[in-house]
């Protein structure tokens, strides 16, 4: 999930010094533990996996992005809102992890006091579910620089979701719906926002397998970088085609 604070975050002299890791091609990472033994254990289980998550995500997005990487794992939903900055307001309860930054500057290609933000409930995940949300925040922290705030968030998490999740076969029913994604899939709790999330990341697979990964990439430049056109341009540029055709063969892919 991507987000930007909407509620000031805490000090970083507030939260406890992290244990330094360097993973990759020297990128550090900081850990910091809020919730003592339980939040201790969810961060040696992201420390093993963090230098596989590196790597998944440069082999898709590239090196091009912050050399250090922020990971907070809280004890409570009240620190985890703080910590993220997220809107109370709003429904977060099934919610794993976040990445959001203070300030972006998407002209100079920067983001500031960018961090990951596990949630309590992290620390129950299988290890399996773990390396997922890892991967996938980590892809949002990578493209922050060059994501638009106005970006599509169904193809924003279609995406992350791609580089993050091994690919398994569609369950029945998967083509019953043949529309493309909408942010709107992703809006409620519950069932309709894992369904959304499962056809945006079922559209990411789509374009790779059918036009390639260096053409959803692209796909995801035109649709979601910075001074980015609308979704019928995008389409046009990375995959030479239009959205008529586009869907029509994203139907062909659903029924297999």
């Amino acid at each position: 999930m991507i987000a930007a604070p909407s509620a000031p975050v805490p000090p970083r002299s507030a939260v406890p010094a992290p244990a330094p890791l360097v993973v990759g091609d020297g990128r550090t990472v900081r850990l910091i533990s809020l919730g003592g033994e339980l939040t201790d254990g969810l961060l040696t289980r992201v420390a093993g996996d963090i230098g596989d998550a590196v790597a998944a995500v440069e082999k898709f997005w590239g090196t091009d992005w912050d050399r250090e990487i922020v990971i907070i794992a809280t004890g409570s939903q009240q620190e985890f809102l703080a910590q993220a900055g997220l809107d109370p307001n709003r429904q977060w309860q099934d919610i794993a992890a976040v990445s959001v930054a203070d300030h972006v500057d998407l002209a100079h290609h920067r983001a500031s006091g960018q961090r990951m933000v596990f949630a309590p409930g992290a620390a129950a995940m299988s290890d399996q579910s773990l390396r997922i949300v890892l991967t996938h925040e980590l892809f949002h922290l990578a493209a922050r620089a060059d994501t638009a705030l106005d970006a599509p968030r169904w193809l924003v998490e279609g995406v992350a979701d791609f580089v993050a999740r091994p690919a398994t076969p569609l369950p029945p029913g998967a083509a019953a719906d043949t529309a493309l994604p909408t942010d709107a899939d992703l809006d409620a709790a519950g069932p309709q926002r894992v369904r959304g999330y499962d056809r945006a990341w079922w559209f990411a697979r789509f374009v790779a397998d059918s036009y390639g990964v260096d053409a959803l990439r692209r796909l995801y430049v035109e649709a979601c970088g910075p001074g980015h056109g609308d979704f019928e341009t995008a389409v046009h540029r990375a995959l030479n085609t239009d959205t008529a055709a586009l869907r029509a063969r994203w139907a062909q892919w659903l029924t297999g």
